[in-house]
Order: structure tokens, then C-alpha cells, then sequence
């Protein structure tokens, strides 16, 4: 069965990691954030794990002024799970990617 994305975005950038033999898995774990008693309330599933790296991805496309409670889950996180590594790739830094490799997405898709 083919892998289904939240965003055309990622699933460019699936195929470039696959291009380059890089091993993945599309959000394979939510991480709670916060917690009312013993339920979580708000949680945190980053878009890539690339085993081989131990390292968690996280692929923002949105205009810059729109991700600061992306930025926010990310520090969460960051504070929540110090032991865990994540990168974030901006939209500035998938365009240039993608001109790179002479490729387009569509960022306004959903």
C-alpha cells in the first residue's frame, strides 16, 4: 500500500531521502506535550524518522509569519524529550532544495 502524506511537500521530500538511500518512517510516533490529569491535551508527531540518525524531521512550508506554533511544539518537544534530536526544515530551505534538484510543489495543496 503507498504511503499516504499530510502534504505534497512531504512526499518530495520522502522521495529525495529515498533517493538518496536515506531509510525513513512517516510519523511513526505522536509525543505528548501537555497533559490535564492523566490525559494529553496537546501532542507532537514529527513528520520524519530517520532511523539510522536517531534524528525526528519536521517539514514546515508554511509563509514564515505562520509557523510560530509549529516553532512552539518544537521547543516543547525539545524541552520534553532533550535526549531526541530534530531538525527543522523551513520553507525557505525546501525551495532551495527543490531548485537543487529542478523539482516544484505546490505549496498552497493541502
Amino acid at each position: 500500500m503507498a504511503q499516504r502524506f499530510a502534504h505534497p511537500s512531504e512526499e518530495l521530500f520522502a522521495r529525495l531521502l529515498t533517493l538518496y538511500g536515506v531509510d525513513w518512517l512517516y510519523e511513526p510516533v505522536e509525543f505528548p506535550l501537555a497533559w490535564n490529569g492523566g490525559e494529553v491535551t496537546r501532542a507532537f508527531r514529527p513528520d520524519f524518522y530517520v532511523p539510522s540518525q536517531r534524528l525526528f524531521i519536521e517539514l514546515t512550508v508554511a509563509e514564515q509569519r505562520l509557523v510560530t506554533r509549529k516553532n512552539r511544539k518544537v521547543r516543547e518537544f525539545r524541552a520534553l524529550y532533550p535526549e531526541l534530536d530534530i531538525v527543522v526544515v523551513y520553507r525557505r530551505d525546501f525551495e532551495s532544495l527543490m531548485r537543487e534538484h529542478r523539482l516544484s510543489v505546490d505549496f498552497a495543496a493541502a
